[in-house]
């Protein structure tokens, strides 16, 4: 047996934190804050309205691939220039160890972004989502949607999240890297598809990944490029590729004004 991969170290880690959260706030009473919980909108109608490509735009301090990218960062402005930008979505990293985010990030960008209504940005949790618990904790920060990452769920877990996930209101963005990975997010009826181009069992990014997987995709799927996105070339590739929206993190991350950046990258004025 190999050595464990980054991903493998990842998931083992958020296994353990939801040991941890489940002991401090157990199951039943995370459900009952689910009655106060903000209002959702639809993830998926949110990205599609931004044509022909909606932008969803990260907030991360950190990653395993670059270390520290913001270890000060005001996460609640942040967000506030990619509205100002015209993001279809914001991905917020909730993972603690590795990317140094947190459930709080999210929720405060959530309320900050109140005021916009129904145009605001739709709120996506980035994690490492393994277990339904952090599916309720997601709805009840404010999420509108999260990430379920095919490579570190069997079929039936996959199948399980993306239920419990529907059931709040919350359509997932499911995240593939290879063909048998597309396909098993095919079979699950995923609607929204995130081809990420970095690989997470060792972070190696290809772009080429996203030309090649979406090639399996035909129907009302909606595509997402995801990672090594930064500039406008890379996104009017991926456009005729066939995604209707790109991920973009360590580019807007690093930016000097955020909202330009995003409007360069899409091509708006």
């Amino acid at each position: 047996m190999g050595s464990p991969t980054i991903l493998d170290t990842i998931v083992a880690r958020r296994e353990h934190d939801v040991r941890v959260a489940k002991a401090g706030i157990p199951a039943s009473a995370l459900e009952a804050l689910l009655a106060s919980a903000p209002e959702v909108i639809s993830f998926e109608a949110r990205l599609r309205r931004e044509t022909p490509m909606a932008l969803i735009a990260e907030v991360k301090r950190a990653s395993p691939s670059k270390g520290e990218i913001a270890p000060g960062l005001d996460a609640v402005a942040q967000a506030k220039k990619y509205a100002d930008g015209g993001a279809a979505g914001i991905s917020v990293l909730t993972e603690p160890t590795w990317f140094k985010g947190t459930l709080e990030d999210m929720s405060s960008i959530r309320a900050a972004l109140q005021a916009l209504g129904d145009s605001r940005p739709a709120i996506l949790r980035k994690d490492f989502i393994i277990d339904e618990y952090q599916v309720v904790e997601a709805r009840v920060h404010g999420a509108d949607s999260l990430l379920l990452i095919v490579a570190s769920l069997d079929d039936a877990k996959l199948c399980n999240l993306m239920e419990r996930s529907r059931s709040l209101g919350m359509e997932p963005l499911v995240e593939v890297n290879n063909a048998d990975e597309m396909e098993r997010a095919l079979a699950s009826s995923a609607r929204v598809i995130g081809i990420n181009n970095r690989d997470l069992r060792n972070f190696r990014v290809d772009l080429g990944t996203t030309d090649r997987l979406a090639k399996q995709v035909s129907g009302d799927v909606l595509l997402a490029a995801l990672s090594g996105i930064s500039t406008r070339e890379d996104v009017e590739r991926f456009q005729i590729a066939g995604a209707g929206a790109v991920l973009v993190g360590e580019a807007l991350m690093v930016a000097e004004d955020p909202a330009a950046a995003i409007r360069a990258l899409v091509g708006s004025k």
